[in-house]
């Protein structure tokens, strides 16, 4: 695996921001994004990652048509007198929500099997998908100014073996951060050295990501306030503030305290959603908590997620923020 991170490394990377398909994107309409709280979502990321005062007009980076538009919308001539803005190192990594998760499902590409045209058929559908849904979150944060750029993993090197990582080049992530600008890669469809492919999922690529580049924090956008003792649909669903993760990478609820120690935390999982769901990123923030690194799982596009990206909750945490906080604990 080639891991050229030495430059990086130079500056600190400040955080590794999960963008939760559920959060981004209509999950029970095939591939709608959920604009509103994609736009939120921007304004947010802009207002954590600047440095120093902000500029007075947001210079946009979109220079293509928008659906519905006659024209192509340029701020070319503002940047003339614009000082450059000054960002913090971020990087986003984004799920697929709506997008990918039905494609995969129906052709099981999970499960591997690219000698089978379906698979095939389906490892192809759901890279289309998901690279569509990549480029318009690349555009939504451009739009705002961030110099975002698309990486997939698949073109950049990825593969797994078994649904682990086998390979990943983050030469690339290192060099992109460096010269300035902000990665955006995506859960996606690979190939597999077992299964023939797989899908790689955005939960396990940020874990990776942490392992290597070591963020200050990490942030979960997600649909939900938290991780929730139960379905959070149901009535007597507990918010779980925050998990202790151990030594041996075992974890437990300390805030609030449960009748039941022992109690363990039930998932909800779409039927299409070929990931894993909640289980899966909290099995992923445990491990990158075991680094060292606080991971925060908050709702995307609310005063809480605002002060979960802006690093607010790494020395104290407010009483009223609500959200999970998952953080070793020897």
């Amino acid at each position: 695996m080639e891991l050229n991170l030495s430059e990086s490394r130079s500056r600190s990377i400040r955080c590794i921001v999960k963008l939760g398909g559920a959060a981004i994107t209509c999950k029970n309409e095939l591939e709608k994004i959920h604009d509103e709280n994609l736009e939120v979502v921007a304004c947010q990321l802009r207002q954590a990652m600047l440095e120093g005062s902000a500029p007075s007009k947001v210079i946009g980076m979109d220079w293509s048509k928008r659906p519905g538009s006659s024209e192509i919308s340029c701020d070319v001539d503002d940047l003339g007198d614009q000082e450059s803005s000054a960002f913090s190192k971020f990087v986003v990594v984004h799920g697929a929500g709506s997008f990918g998760h039905f494609q995969a499902s129906r052709s099981g590409v999970h499960k591997g099997g690219l000698e089978k045209p379906i698979v095939k058929a389906g490892f192809v559908a759901t890279r289309i998908s998901v690279t569509n849904l990549n480029l318009e979150i690349v555009r939504a944060l451009a739009r705002e100014g961030i110099p975002t750029i698309g990486m997939s993993p698949f073109s950049c090197g990825w593969s797994t073996s078994k649904r682990d990582v086998a390979s990943a080049d983050l030469s690339t992530v290192a060099k992109t951060i460096e010269s300035g600008f902000v990665p955006v890669l995506h859960g996606d469809a690979v190939l597999d050295n077992i299964l023939g492919c797989t899908i790689l999922s955005g939960d396990v690529i940020i874990r990776h990501l942490a392992d290597h580049l070591k963020p200050e924090y990490v942030v979960f956008l997600t649909d939900v306030l938290g991780v929730y003792d139960r379905p959070p649909s149901e009535p007597e669903a507990v918010l779980l503030k925050e998990i202790a993760v151990g030594e041996d990478g075992s974890w437990k609820v300390v805030n609030p305290v449960l009748e039941r120690t022992n109690k363990k935390v039930d998932y909800s999982l779409a039927a299409h959603d070929t990931t894993g769901g909640m289980e899966t990123k909290i099995s992923e923030a445990a491990m990158i908590a075991k680094l060292g690194i606080d991971v925060y799982i908050v709702k995307a596009a609310t005063t809480h997620s605002q002060r979960a990206l802006n690093g607010d909750l790494r020395d104290s945490v407010p009483e009223d923020w609500l959200g999970t906080i998952i953080r070793f604990s020897k």
